[in-house]
């Protein structure tokens, strides 16, 4: 014999079915997401780590000729990670930045972390680390820079590396000097004094018509704050394209089309 259900009973199942539905339909923003070409972005929606240097970013420096106090160049010393003051001030501004020339690039995707760098402190992150300035990375009393030199994996990017950060957020460590850049093996000289941090967003990356047969693109990019955007989980661009010499490829023309990042969270 069959008993009726009651109809409280019934809802009560079927609203346990539905929201059961949907949690398992639901995916985190932050899990791996398969994007069109095929490869795996890991946390996509935190930042790009990068450093800059004076080709892209520097007082006097076109298309922004910046003033010395707009790029803390008075404040200029190894370690110093508050945002630049044009950029903490201009928050939500689009703006254009040059990004070098073959050879010498302003422009640096740091594709692995050091394991030095972990174990410097304050945290036991090496990017984190490397973000604060610990002990090593640009403070310290004996000396602050010791883990600074031949830093492998710090890839210069032209214009392939730079279009593939187009709807990018990027956070970076500015420096007031040129990044010395060796190849086989690919290494980078890290030491020397800092300007400060500086977060954006990449709009649009296009071919530099106004400079040298050498010129990277130019970028356009909208000013984010330096310190919310620096607060969160950092992303390496791992598969940063690398380039074979100082000179080759000349590499100043951006693709109509590139492959998707690869950005895995910074260690």
């Amino acid at each position: 014999m069959l008993f009726p259900i009651p109809y409280r009973l019934v809802s009560k199942l079927f609203y346990t079915v539905l929201v059961f539905s949907l949690l398992s339909c639901s995916k985190d923003e932050n899990e791996d997401v398969e994007n069109p070409s095929g490869e795996v972005t890991t946390n996509e929606g935190a930042p790009v780590f990068l450093v800059i240097d004076e080709e892209s970013i520097d007082n006097g420096n076109p298309p922004n000729n910046f003033s010395a106090e707009a790029v803390n160049d008075q404040l200029a010393k190894p370690g110093l990670r508050q945002p630049l003051k044009y950029f903490q001030d201009n928050v939500g501004k689009t703006i254009t930045l040059y990004t070098g020339d073959v050879g010498d690039e302003g422009w640096h995707a740091l594709r692995t972390i050091p394991e030095s760098w972990k174990s410097a402190g304050p945290t036991s992150n090496g990017a984190r680390n490397f973000l604060q300035a610990g002990s090593g990375l640009g403070s310290g009393n004996d000396d602050p820079e010791v883990l600074l030199d031949e830093i492998r994996d710090v890839t210069p990017l032209r214009a392939t590396g730079l279009k593939m950060l187009e709807g990018k957020t990027v956070i970076a460590v500015v420096y007031d000097s040129e990044i010395s850049t060796n190849y086989s093996p690919l290494q980078v000289n890290l030491m020397g004094a800092n300007l400060g941090i500086v977060a954006f967003d990449v709009l649009t990356v296009s071919r530099r018509t106004d400079g040298s047969s050498n010129s990277l693109p130019r970028v356009s990019i909208r000013i984010r704050n330096a310190t919310t955007v620096s607060g969160g989980q950092l992303n390496l661009f791992q598969n940063a394209p690398q380039p074979s010499s100082s000179s080759e490829p000349n590499d100043i023309t951006p693709p109509a089309s590139v492959g998707a990042p690869v950005l895995v969270p910074a260690d």
